[in-house]
């Protein structure tokens, strides 16, 4: 089935096209990359899907949905959650506050009713915090709970970053450069934390340079090149293509 597509998606800045009439499909269930060198327009992409961008032309569909006019907020209430290439943690919560924001809130949550405390709101609470629990565990953090997100490492930074993603359940997960920076173990629990997602039936689309992580990983592989996509197919057949590697490693 396919979950979202772009039709000719166009942006301009000035007199620059940083992204040129791009098509592409993802289907459920699968891990999608999405490449190319420096400048490529990847994380313009990435912000033209989750509304952080307008749209010069054409067309995001979601799940048969024309989304493209939306605000970023109304895109991530469909389901669609982005993490970033520099992360954005709250510094001053600890690493259980940061996911519980991402929460759902309790019922009545408002002023009288916080003053309150009902049965059926402190129950709920209740459920975020284990839930919260819950992914902190799975992103091996969870004896890091207490510990302020601006005391952890950047590594750590990033997969709270995803655990706070998670936290929203997300139809489609949008990681951008999710190994950059990363220790090689750091890279390899990356690795495993978005197969993971994938076994749990979580939609990936991410952005990445790490190759290794890229073919080991994904289903299918978009390659843009200024703003173009210039091939697309399984990663045995990408990494082959002669046009990837022009790209990359450039020609005589």
């Amino acid at each position: 089935m396919i979950f979202l597509e772009t039709r000719g998606l166009t942006k301009t800045f000035g007199g620059l096209q940083a992204v040129r009439s791009l098509s592409f499909t993802i289907k459920e269930g699968s891990i999608t990359a999405l490449i190319g060198p420096n400048g490529a327009g990847k994380t313009t992409v990435f912000n033209l899907i989750t509304g952080y961008l307008p749209v010069t032309a054409g067309d995001v569909i979601f799940r048969g949905e024309r989304i493209n006019r939306y605000p970023s907020h109304q895109i991530a209430q469909l389901g669609i959650v982005r993490t970033f290439q520099m992360v954005r943690v709250f510094p001053n919560l600890n690493a259980l506050d940061n996911v519980i924001v991402a929460l759902r809130a309790p019922k009545g949550d408002t002023f009288w009713g916080g003053l309150i405390k009902t049965k059926g709101m402190r129950e709920e609470t209740s459920r975020n915090r284990r839930r919260a629990l819950e992914l902190l565990d799975q992103v091996g953090l969870a004896d890091y709970k207490d510990e302020y997100a601006a005391n952890l490492g950047f590594g750590q930074q990033k997969l709270l970053e995803i655990a706070r993603a998670m936290a929203t359940d997300p139809k489609l997960l949008l990681l951008d450069e999710p190994t950059a920076g990363l220790s090689l173990d750091m890279t390899v629990s990356m690795q495993e934390l978005i197969g993971t997602l994938k076994q749990q039936g979580k939609t990936i689309l991410f952005v990445e340079h790490d190759m290794r992580v890229v073919m080991g990983i994904s289903d299918w592989i978009y390659v843009l090149n200024y703003g173009e996509k210039i091939a697309e197919g399984p990663p045995e057949e990408v990494k082959r293509d002669q046009r990837v590697i022009e790209a990359y490693l450039g020609t005589d």
